[in-house]
């Protein structure tokens, strides 16, 4: 990947960058607002005349004249024969189911906290996560946080995941584990999925309490308690055990979200908890794994989530980072298949 190899701008294109970037929330909270507002919509289909623009979305004149004008500059509208018409960029700000998720949970979960990133930097700890409430990490706080930001961050947690999980269905169970600790389970959905695509696999989700409550209501509609159960615990307290003799043990988008030396902590339970024969899943994206630069630009953001917002010490790793920790943590990586769903990498690993 050559993608950060080289400074490819002139020099007035990277002054206009600059420009970019000093002006990057004001872009950021505009385009939101035009694409919220209903202006982008009233002028998807045909172009329409600024009155006619005021007409439809029904806000005061000088607000959508600024707005309008904001978007020609950002490149969402154009102007021509007095009338506005929605751009390829605006098109996907308004109708891409990727770029929506990530814009409400920059907009939700990461913006105000974010005016911290510097002291959370220095500090190693998510000083942002104080806009919501006092708590030592993000993961404590999902149950607690306001609904629109639980539905914006599980939303942003899913969608990635979503994507990934038919692919990598058949390759777990294609050795037939008879038990599975799912590591980090949230509200269940990989669980559900795994008893649904194999009807004798027994699991485990193990997570903090507050994500096995959310995760139990979705179990029991779907009629699944017989075979999924729960293991309480924070797995950051080392004195607590892991459960023990699982053929499987399955982490996705999982071990991200903790340092260096608590990924081989956690790794080195993993290690004591499996089976003679079992293995571990990894599901990670990796931002030097990506096949386009869009893809490890917005990875490499959301390393600033973490730092900010969910701990103050983790981030979107570079996968040799990865697998070092990997290896010093006892394992060996038997197989790695990139380009799974939208941007991860499954990383199959079994104790050296």
């Amino acid at each position: 990947m050559d993608f950060f190899e080289h400074d490819k701008l002139s020099a007035l294109e990277a002054k206009e960058k600059a420009q970019w970037i000093a002006f990057a929330p004001v872009v950021f909270q505009s385009s939101r607002v035009l694409r919220d507002s209903g202006i982008l919509k009233a002028v998807e289909s045909n172009g329409l005349s600024f009155d006619e623009i005021v007409s439809q979305v029904k806000l005061p004149m000088y607000g959508v004249r600024v707005l309008v004008e904001a978007a020609l500059g950002i490149g969402l509208l154009t102007f021509r024969e007095d009338k506005y018409f929605i751009t390829k960029t605006g098109w996907f700000l308004l109708n891409d189911d990727l770029t929506r998720v990530n814009m409400d949970f920059t907009h939700d979960v990461c913006y105000n906290g974010m005016f911290y990133l510097e002291e959370s930097i220095k500090n190693e700890k998510p000083e942002g996560l104080k806009v919501f409430g006092n708590w030592p990490t993000i993961y404590e706080a999902l149950s607690k946080l306001p609904a629109q930001v639980q539905k914006s961050w599980f939303g942003f947690d899913h969608f990635y995941s979503d994507y990934a999980f038919p692919d990598v269905l058949p390759e777990i169970f294609k050795n037939k584990p008879a038990t599975l600790l799912d590591i980090g389970g949230n509200t269940g959905k990989w669980a559900i999925q795994c008893c649904e695509y194999d009807p004798d696999v027994k699991v485990t989700i193990m997570d903090l309490p507050g994500q096995v409550e959310m995760a139990k209501k979705q179990i029991a509609q779907k009629g699944l308690t017989g075979r999924i159960s729960f293991f309480e615990t924070n797995i950051l307290d080392e004195s607590l055990p892991f459960p023990k003799n699982f053929d499987a043990i399955w982490m996705s988008q999982f071990l991200d979200c903790f340092s260096d030396d608590q990924i081989k902590s956690i790794l080195k339970r993993c290690y004591n908890a499996l089976s003679k024969d079992g293995k571990v899943y990894i599901l990670e994206p990796f931002w030097n794994r990506q096949r386009f630069k869009a893809s490890a630009f917005a990875l490499q953001q959301t390393s600033l989530y973490f730092t900010a917002m969910a701990n103050g010490n983790s981030q979107m790793y570079h996968s040799d980072i990865f697998i070092k920790l990997v290896q010093a943590a006892g394992f060996e990586v038997q197989e790695q298949k990139d380009m799974v769903g939208v941007s991860h990498t499954l990383l199959v690993c079994s104790r050296r």
